[in-house]
């Protein structure tokens, strides 16, 4: 299973000047090799850019893509274990687990190929994913 990023969605939706193409072929190539996915977290941050359920449903129905209906409490803890280690290494957010701890943390448990352009937060605290993105 690929996990597709909530950025790389964005490009396309939103029309992405500088990064649509990318984010497109690269889902199309992705789309051959694996099943793609998102999660609840990428779901709810994708939502932003739709006024209707129905609207943010069609599109990821159009593109082949199935929502996961759940993480995995070994995803949550990861998540909120990877945290700690961000607000230990000086990191800025103090309100609660921030939305790439619970994507990272989900691909990594899942054994799922994580698409993204974010990938410094991944690779320091997620170093086993397996990730396709532009570096």
């Amino acid at each position: 299973m690929i996990l597709v990023d909530t950025n790389v969605l964005l490009d396309i939706v939103e029309d992405d000047p500088n990064w649509r193409g990318w984010s497109q072929r690269q889902l199309e190539a992705a789309h051959l090799r694996d099943r793609l996915c998102i999660n609840p977290v990428i779901y709810a941050e994708l939502s932003i850019a739709f006024r209707r359920i129905e609207e943010l449903d069609s599109v990821l129905s159009d593109g082949d893509i199935d929502v996961l209906e759940s993480l995995p409490r070994e995803a949550l803890f990861l998540a909120g274990k990877a945290f700690v280690e961000y607000r230990k290494r000086g990191g800025a957010s103090k309100k609660g687990v921030l939305p790439d701890f619970f994507i990272g943390a989900h691909a990594a448990v899942g054994g799922m190929t994580l698409l993204t352009r974010d990938v410094a937060r991944i690779r320091s605290y997620f170093p086993t994913v397996r990730m396709i993105s532009p570096s």
